[in-house]
């Protein structure tokens, strides 16, 4: 061990002793639950300083590798951290006072919040097989405990039933993909992998690409390995969920891409035919699966489906503007899906119960008209209308597709576009148009009005103030992926 790896493993050695000072904490003073997780919120800023140094410090043009080569710190996964430690830093805000409704607030949350992020930068920084199965795995343990934290609560039991197997198998067939891999490459290096798969493509080593891609598209909830999405999304506590929709997302997407881009790079004509279906399967599944759903939260399970679609369709391009795309897509729908999830969130009745159907916003406008507003601006963002911000998402994909030569993949996702328009509108519509169902009298919570109406001004027509020094940062990242690829 020499000091460029301590230096270079910093947020995760942040994160890692931060979570375990706090689980000692926990253990004696399990009543301030809440306080543990705003104080959880300091070592989460700590790691993300560090995270931005190398993504703007010059000093750092082609990142850094530590333990011989099994973790690279560079701009992709600095700037992919920096949006799993704010997804992470906004559910510890959100969550303490939703958890104390359901009596499910234990002191815990935040050590299992930190532990999953400390699993998710090892993934975006994993340039070995064996790095990316310790983070992958690490994340899933503490996301399961995560799904069923309110155990008097049945949904939230299934749910982390649900995801425990489906989550059991999914790493299963991963790790058979990389035993495979190391099978016929002899090696668990990327730049090693990518290296012995030159040349002609055997029959053993397509399936050993298959297996590894199919595992990844179960992390990252794209179709047809998306069946535990919607169940898991609805059963979770809802800031559970806006944290499983956002950071873990994040974290499995650069990992795709890092794998795709480093270890099989040589190898594109493979992989982009499957990330193509992919896509188009994930668009198109997650479009007309939310056109009947009357959960608010079954139907943003669904929206997460068809926005990974889009995404995907960055990766598809295989060149450095699409997956600048990508990320630049990322950090959009990171703000968009928290701040759905947040608008979910204040839905309360006169009792102070949770409400999240169709038919309890009816008429929301006429009587919470800036919430119904920050959730009509939050639809039509995720629909990619503009001139709100979600457009730019969407535009910068499709302008890579049509650039990497995939302009029918573009046509496609620009069709499906128009179709998934359809539920996102249809919200507006109910909120708008329909008789008051007088149901929702609001949440009172000053930390959830603020944070999703800063994040709802995020993706509105102000937000293309910040393109440009988003695009740079995206432009950036995805450079040192390629430089290292």
């Amino acid at each position: 061990m020499s000091e460029n790896d301590l230096f270079y493993t910093r947020p995760e050695l942040i994160l890692s002793f931060s979570s375990l000072f706090l689980l000692l904490i926990a253990a004696w003073f399990k009543e301030y639950g809440r306080l543990i997780s705003y104080v959880a919120i300091v070592p989460l800023l700590g790691a993300g300083f560090y995270a931005f140094t190398i993504l703007t410090n010059e000093a750092f043009e082609f990142g850094g590798d530590a333990f011989f080569g099994q973790y690279r710190a560079d701009g992709f996964s600095s700037l992919s951290k920096l949006l799993i430690y704010g997804a992470a830093a906004i559910t510890l805000l959100i969550a303490p006072r939703y958890l104390e409704k359901k009596s499910a607030m234990k002191a815990e949350f935040p050590v299992l919040i930190l532990l999953a992020c400390v699993g998710m930068g090892l993934m975006v920084s994993a340039v070995d097989l064996l790095t990316l199965y310790i983070g992958l795995e690490l994340n899933s343990l503490a996301a399961y405990v995560l799904a069923s934290f309110a155990r008097d609560d049945e949904k939230s039991s299934e749910a982390g039933l649900k995801y425990f197997i489906l989550g059991g198998l999914a790493s299963g067939i991963l790790l058979f993909g990389i035993s495979l891999v190391y099978g016929f490459t002899g090696s668990t290096s990327f730049l090693a992998i990518n290296e012995a798969l030159s040349g002609e493509l055997s029959m053993g080593a397509t399936f050993a690409i298959v297996f590894v891609l199919a595992g990844m598209a179960f992390k990252i909830s794209a179709a047809p390995f998306h069946m535990w999405t919607p169940d898991v999304y609805e059963g979770a506590p809802t800031p559970v969920t806006a944290f499983f929709a956002s950071a873990p997302k994040v974290a499995a997407t650069a990992l795709l891409v890092r794998i795709a881009g480093e270890a099989f790079t040589s190898q594109i004509g493979a992989w982009q035919q499957i990330v193509i279906v992919v896509a188009i399967m994930s668009i198109v599944v997650g479009a007309l699966g939310a056109i009947g759903q009357k959960s608010l939260k079954r139907l943003l399970a669904y929206s997460s489906i068809n926005n990974i679609g889009f995404i995907l369709i960055g990766l598809a391009a295989a060149t450095q503007a699409g997956v600048a795309g990508l990320l630049l897509y990322l950090i959009i729908y990171v703000v968009m899906t928290l701040g759905g999830f947040i608008c979910l969130m204040q839905l309360e009745d006169k009792d102070g119960n949770m409400r999240s159907t169709m038919d309890d916003v009816a008429g929301l406008s006429k009587h919470k008209p800036l919430l119904a507003a920050a959730f009509m601006v939050i639809m039509f963002s995720l629909a990619g209308i503009p001139p709100m911000f979600g457009f730019a998402g969407k535009l910068q994909v499709f302008q890579a597709a049509v650039a990497a030569d995939l302009l029918p993949l573009a046509v496609i996702g620009i069709a499906a576009s128009v179709i998934g328009a359809f539920y996102y509108l249809k919200v507006i519509k109910i909120m708008y148009f329909d008789d008051p169902a007088n149901v929702i009298v609001g949440s009172d919570s000053k930390s959830l009005i603020w944070i999703g109406g800063i994040l709802a001004l995020f993706i509105s027509p102000l937000g293309w103030l910040a393109f440009p020094t988003m695009l740079e940062w995206t432009e950036v990242a995805a450079a040192f992926l390629f430089v290292n690829g």
